[in-house]
Formats: C-alpha cells, structure tokens, sequence
C-alpha cells in the first residue's frame, strides 16, 4: 500500500516536532496473538504469563482477541498480513478448534499474504501428535519448541515440566506432523554449566536437524524468581568460552548467525523476527500484547494492552492499555535499537524509508559510534561491529537523546 499525502509538520505527543516525511510506502505487517497461559511459570521468565485452570476460557479469550483486533482495523485497513506468531505462555495449551477459528476469523477481517508465516510456540510437555497434526491442518507451517536444555538437572532448575527424551521425541513429532520448518529454543549460561554441558545440548539439538536454532544466554530479569533468589551462574570466563565454541559448532553445521542469538539454515530466518528488527509494523492482540503501526503521514504509534487476563475478559475494561506516538527525538534509538540486532545492519535507506526522517538525523551519533570501533564505516550500511555487536547496549547509547 502507498499513499503520499502532502508533507506537514507533525504535533507529536502534546509538542510540534520538525518536519517529518510522509511515509512513501507503509513496512510490511505482522501480527502477533498472546496467550497468556502455561502448565507452570518458569523461575527466569518475565514475560506476561499466568499458571492455567484445569479448564482454559478458550472461547471466551478467542472472541476477545477478535474484538481486540477489530478495535485495530481502521489503522491497517487495505493492507495484508505477512506473519502471525503466537507467543505466550503456551499457546500450544489451545485446542486446534480454538486456534482454527481464531484464524478463521482473523482471515475474514485481514487479508493473509499468499506465503504468510505463521508460527506457535509450543513446549514439548503439550505435545500431542494428533494436535499437532490439526495444527498444521489449519495453515500454522511453523513451530517454535521451547527446549532450553535436555539434561534433566538443568530442566529441574529451570522449572521445566519436560526430561530430555521428551525434547527429541518433540522434534520429531513435529516433523511427522508436517512441519518442515520449526525453531528449537535453547538456553547457555545455565546454573553450574559447563562448557561442555553447553555443547552438549547444542550438539543435540544440531542433531534434530531444525532449520532455526534461537541460542540465548540466560539473563536474571526483574519481578522473577531466579532476580529474588538467584542461581550460582557461570564465570564470565566460562561464559565467553561458552559463546565463541557455540558460535563455530553452529557455523560448521550451516547454521548462520543473522541476530544476536538467532542462527538458521539458508533462506529460513524468521520472517516474523525479521519484520520486528527491520522496524516494520505489527498489531499486537491479547493480554499484554504490544504493538507498533505507521501511518502514512508519519505517525509511527506504539501500543500496549491490557495485562491481566481477567481485565482482559472483563467487557467492562478496554483491551488497550495505552499508546505513544514516536518523537523525532525517539525515532534513531526506536530504530537502531532494533537494526543493530542484526549482524549484517540493514541499508541505510531503510531508515528514512522507515522513519520519515533524513539519514542527516543520525549523524552525531553515528559519527561518535563510527569512532569508537561501535558501529562499521559504511556510508551504504547501518551495522554494529564484531564489537558493537558485543557492547549493544553501549552503541545504542550514542543514539539517546
């Protein structure tokens, strides 16, 4: 969709703002769905997830998340959805019946692109091959199994409720059940690890033969309870040698590095991920749900909506939570916070592409990021260096203002 109405100066946020452009054309978008739901919250996750009831609110949550999203259709309307991801929780905890007429109504509201992605999260505890195979039946052609380990005593300190041969057998009845594409999840840095206990798991799962492998350093957020009572972690010597040997295991088994702790087969990155880290837009539906839409005059608006389940099904509350329309001031970090994840950058005519602003509005910070090793000298390309990538937190930096 394109669509140039006449440049105007912007009133963002209460404050006129420079100039920005209108956008020449809308970035590709998404969708993302929250099921907020698991069999039992994990000691390390901070995200918005709550222990289920013996007896799920499926259809109640399903309806909800339809009048969720038509509360969002006047500000996509005459676009089409490139990628739905289910994230939780579980999601895999819903029946297919429930799923199949979630999508079955989103269909009707938003037209899908002929070769959407549309990926669910599922933990190998919820595995069931029929399910599974329902799944698939309904359109879902990719899956993300959240693994972590496959030894037992590292599963027990993180509060999975699955053993290691429940993990392989997980991958496998994913791919009977018609998956060709799927991401195992998998955690480094965990409680006593070694660094062969590391490459332990990652040989496993490079022997599952997944197209995506989603490798990740165990991190103590605040609000869980590892940040209240934290585990003894590794070294930070054990921890580097951890990450350089995993790195090249994966490389030699053809798995490239395109995100911080995301690798993948040729031509099977995440579509969905790819959209969020290249700044394009996603509605977001459920409880908790974030989301980030342009418009064509150059509003970028973010969205959040409402955490609670219960206040979610209540009628009598809004599902949205609250938005914020993006400063010109915002916009480098907003953008570049996301870029930088990737290990090749992006073009750097994606920025104004994206932003509405010029690649003049970068040139402070990029010049003092470029000096400090942070950020490559490459006028054509926004990328971090082997050492941004490293200290992202600091390259991001030189963008606040």
């Amino acid at each position: 969709m394109t669509d140039s109405p006449s440049a105007s100066s912007l009133i963002i946020g209460g404050a006129a703002s420079s100039p920005r452009a209108p956008l020449p054309t809308l970035p590709p978008l998404a969708l993302y769905i929250h099921i907020p739901w698991c069999v039992r919250k994990c000691p390390y996750c901070d995200f918005n997830s709550h222990t289920a009831s013996p007896v799920l609110p499926e259809q109640e949550y399903v309806d909800a998340l339809l009048a969720d999203l038509d509360q969002d259709l006047h500000a996509v309307y005459g676009r089409e959805i490139s990628s739905i991801f289910f994230g939780g929780g579980t999601p895999s905890l819903f029946s297919a019946e429930a799923l199949g007429r979630l999508l079955e109504g989103v269909e009707q509201r938003i037209p899908f692109a002929h070769d959407i992605e549309i990926t669910l999260e599922a933990n190998p505890g919820t595995f069931e091959q029929e399910k599974f195979v329902a799944y698939r039946k309904l359109g879902i052609n990719r899956l993300s199994i959240g693994i972590q380990s496959f030894q037992q005593e590292k599963l027990k300190a993180l509060g999975r409720i699955h053993n290691g041969d429940e993990a392989v057998r997980a991958a496998g009845m994913a791919r009977q059940a018609g998956f060709d594409n799927f991401n195992l999840d998998l955690m480094h840095g965990l409680p006593d690890q070694s660094l062969d206990d590391a490459l332990s798991d990652l040989r496993q799962a490079i022997e599952l033969k997944p197209t995506h492998i989603s490798w990740y350093q165990l991190t103590l957020e605040p609000n869980t309870v590892f940040w209240n009572q934290p585990p003894e972690l590794p070294e930070d010597d054990t921890l580097w040698d951890i990450q350089e040997a995993g790195q090249a295991l994966l490389a030699e088994h053809g798995y490239a590095q395109y995100e911080v702790s995301a690798y993948a087969q040729p031509g099977r990155p995440a579509r969905h991920n790819l959209n969020y880290w290249s700044f394009g837009d996603f509605i977001g539906i459920g409880a908790g749900a974030h989301g980030k839409l342009s418009h064509p005059d150059g509003r970028i608006v973010r969205t959040w909506k409402t955490r609670l389940p219960k206040d979610y099904l209540n009628p009598a509350k809004s599902f949205q939570a609250g938005e914020k329309a993006l400063t010109n001031d915002e916009m480098p970090f907003e953008f570049l916070m996301n870029a930088l994840r990737l290990t090749a950058g992006v073009d750097s005519r994606l920025y104004p592409q994206r932003t509405g602003l010029s690649l003049e509005s970068l040139a402070e910070g990029r010049a003092a990021a470029e000096q400090s090793g942070l950020l490559q000298v490459e006028p054509s390309r926004l990328a971090a260096t082997e050492r941004g990538q490293l200290f992202l937190n600091d390259l991001l930096q030189q963008f606040l203002n």
